[in-house]
């Protein structure tokens, strides 16, 4: 995970004798995440030719629909190794889950990137397999595509992101640049607006509705209301604090020396 490393003992599994380990100040992070890539490169588009080919042969499905299952075959292998990936990384992680360094949080990344670009390709290939279905025909290629992507615009500028923002920031220690301060300044923002301050204005608009000012509107809900959103709020400020720790991390003065834990 991006942030101050720590210093595991030499059997630890954040730091592994391996030469998969996040590369050091002398070698090249480029290089190395490329070289991940190539697995990526081979398994993703692989694995979707052979369980379309696997279903259209053994399981006699038309070729459009072992086209869909295929690629939802192997969405669902990328879900669960990507899972698989993130609880070990944070079962792993030693007393500081925003400082600690898992190599997996290194080397995935780099491995899943080609995924999100076959799963445009892919995505693309089902928009034409549904359009056959429905009995609209090959339309032209440049058709399809724009019809593909009013479609799917928010997922294929969702790929995109993954591929062209957290991939480099995930893999290439960016995280002094501007554009990571700006991503975490923006995710400081939102999680404020969108998951703190939505239980008060839920309350707000409650009150307004029923003509009561703020103060006096838990007491005119159901006990269990009020435990079920303070049960809800409370994980949500936990994140927010942890969230205000790493953005405070982020910008502060370089002389400025961290707090013991």
């Amino acid at each position: 995970m991006p942030g101050a490393a720590v210093s595991p003992g030499p059997l630890s599994p954040l730091s592994p004798p391996s030469p998969l380990s996040p590369p050091g100040p002398g070698s090249s992070p480029g290089l190395a995440a490329g070289l991940l890539c190539v697995p990526g490169l081979v398994f993703f588009p692989g694995l979707f030719v052979l369980a379309r080919r696997g279903l259209a042969a053994i399981a006699g499905c038309p070729q459009s629909r072992a086209t869909v299952l295929a690629a939802r075959l192997v969405s669902s292998v990328q879900a669960v190794m990507a899972s698989t990936a993130g609880l070990i990384i944070a079962s792993s992680c030693q007393g500081n889950v925003i400082d600690d360094r898992h190599w997996l949080a290194w080397a995935y990344p780099s491995f899943a990137v080609p995924y999100f670009v076959y799963d445009v390709y892919a995505m693309y290939l089902c928009h034409l397999s549904r359009a056959q279905v429905k009995g609209h025909g090959a339309p032209a290629p440049p058709r399809a595509a724009a019809a593909f992507l009013r479609q799917e615009l928010l997922m294929v500028l969702h790929h995109l992101a993954m591929v062209l923002v957290c991939f480099p920031v995930a893999t290439f220690r960016r995280q002094h640049t501007l554009l990571h301060k700006l991503n975490a300044l923006a995710l400081l923002l939102t999680f404020l607006g969108c998951r703190v301050l939505l239980f008060p204005y839920l309350y707000w608009r409650y009150g307004r509705q029923r003509g009561l000012a703020l103060p006096r509107v838990p007491a005119a809900l159901p006990p269990g209301y009020n435990a079920a959103a303070a049960a809800l709020a409370a994980p949500q400020l936990y994140w927010f604090g942890l969230i205000c720790r790493g953005t405070w991390r982020l910008f502060r003065p370089a002389g400025a020396q961290p707090r013991p834990p």
